[in-house]
């Protein structure tokens, strides 16, 4: 009939492949090792990118970071007195020091002269040795003093030195770094979705010890799905990257999932079992990938799938 040589026609122009739906995966596991608090996700559940899958114990590592803040902050403290320098009523101690211990001095000097010149007129019967070492011991204390106290006051009219405020600020960013990693190693303790898509595994749970060799997740991504089929030699040459292909389901056998072929094998291998009937077991074919486009999330892993291409 008409119908069936139209059929005919359509069937001569087009290629039927069968194959199954495969995607990729990813092993999620934590940077870090230290005991699961917190998983917020099922086997099942769809995830966006960016979601917190899964948390670790973290109140110990919160603990060292805020220790490290006030560190931080307290040295901030001091590179900013560093920077801001002696300030007016400091100046103004230091130099009521100086002068204090200054007069002290010259009194104790005064004191001092008056004494020898009696000691030496009265040959040592109007004054004692003992009286004029005493007043010479005040003296050499005040002269101390009075100097140590000088010092201070030019220190303190001089401010700080260079050196002192690059050290301070050595120090600071020292501090600064340290609290920085311990902020990266706290974000490490959340456990994230790199990209859409279905928690397929739940390898660990509560109470478990995680570490950076054991998922705890498998998570199959939505961003690249394809349809993995083989072709006889026959009909290789009938196809090309970038032809454009239609993927049928069972589930939706007259919705047409479009899609194009996106890699085609340089080398011919067996058929896999679940693929090809059993006449053709043993035939040498040639794998293709038909790349799709799925926003409806229609397609799952492994899911047996018919592609249809024009030729």
């Amino acid at each position: 009939t008409l119908y069936e040589r139209h059929e005919a026609k359509l069937a001569a122009q087009t290629l039927t492949l069968n194959g199954n739906v495969d995607l990729r995966e990813v092993s999620l596991a934590f940077k870090n090792s230290d005991r699961i608090a917190e998983i917020l996700v099922e086997e099942g559940d769809a995830v966006k990118k960016d979601q917190v899958l899964a948390r670790l114990d973290s109140d110990a590592l919160q603990y060292k970071v805020k220790i490290a803040e006030a560190q931080v902050a307290a040295q901030q403290a001091v590179v900013d007195k560093l920077h801001n320098g002696t300030r007016r009523q400091e100046l103004d101690q230091a130099v009521a020091k100086a002068q204090e211990t200054a007069a002290n001095r010259d009194f104790l000097q005064r004191e001092y002269e008056r004494k020898q010149a009696a000691y030496d007129a009265s040959q040592g019967r109007s004054i004692s040795d003992e009286s004029l070492d005493d007043v010479k011991s005040k003296l050499d204390a005040a002269t101390a003093r009075a100097n140590e106290a000088q010092a201070n006051y030019e220190l303190a009219l001089a401010g700080p030195r260079k050196e002192d405020i690059a050290s301070g600020e050595a120090k600071l960013e020292s501090l600064t770094q340290e609290l920085k990693e311990l902020q990266y190693t706290l974000g490490q303790y959340e456990l994230k979705a790199p990209q859409d898509g279905v928690i397929r595994s739940r390898l660990l749970e509560v109470g478990d010890m995680a570490s950076p060799q054991k998922p705890v997740f498998r998570i199959s991504l939505n961003t690249k799905k394809w349809v993995r089929v083989y072709v006889k030699e026959s009909d290789l040459g009938k196809l090309h990257e970038g032809s454009q292909a239609s993927v049928y389901i069972d589930s939706f056998p007259n919705h047409a999932i479009q899609g194009q072929v996106g890699y085609i094998s340089g080398t011919a291998e067996f058929t896999p079992k679940n693929v090809e009937t059993k006449d053709l077991r043993l035939a040498l074919l040639y794998e293709v990938r038909v790349y799709v486009e799925d926003p409806d999330n229609l397609l799952r892993m492994g899911m047996p799938a018919t592609v249809k291409i024009k030729l």
